[in-house]
């Protein structure tokens, strides 16, 4: 996994709940890349035009609140978006974004972050340098397995690769 992340900071505020992250009427299919199309459209119609890849979605306390979807991770992935930094998270949004292999990152100063920000991140060590404004802001670093998961694209194919490394173990 490609531990360092660079990208520009898109900036939201508390409370944000999967039906802002990707509204209801478009949970017609589970196409990351469709799912992109309309995220954050309740609250940043320009998000969805104008994310790049790499980009990096920064926000409050509670961010992903509400239903249980896994759309809404999909969705944010599916736009290009490498990792999402929020004060915290809503815990089915957490468990979610890791079971799909999207970096996610607690920081208590993630509310230092501005939008447009230039942001470099270190996922193996957990530290966020701001370049726009040469400040660092640190964040717990997930587990070795949880970084492999992450970047294998997660559960799904992590899963799967410690069963085909088992396979061969066996066949030892």
């Amino acid at each position: 996994m490609d531990t360092t992340l660079i990208g520009k900071a898109w900036t939201y505020g508390d409370n944000i709940d999967t039906d802002v992250i990707i509204p209801a009427a478009y949970l017609v299919t589970s196409e990351p890349e469709v799912l992109a199309k309309h995220c954050m459209e309740p609250i940043d119609e320009l998000f969805a035009k104008e994310v790049s890849k790499g980009d990096i979605v920064v926000a409050g306390n509670n961010f992903g609140c509400g239903s249980s979807r896994e759309h809404a991770p999909l969705a944010i992935k599916g736009a290009g978006v490498a990792c999402v930094i929020a004060k915290s998270f809503a815990r089915i949004f957490y468990r979610n974004s890791i079971n799909i292999g999207l970096p996610i990152l607690e920081c208590a100063d993630a509310d230092k972050i501005s939008r447009g920000d230039l942001l470099e991140i270190n996922l193996a060590c957990g530290s966020i340098f701001n370049k726009t404004k040469n400040e660092t802001y640190y964040a717990k670093p997930f587990s070795g397995t949880l970084q492999k998961l992450i970047g294998l694209g997660g559960l799904v194919p992590y899963v799967k690769t410690i069963l085909q490394e088992k396979r061969k173990a066996d066949l030892k």
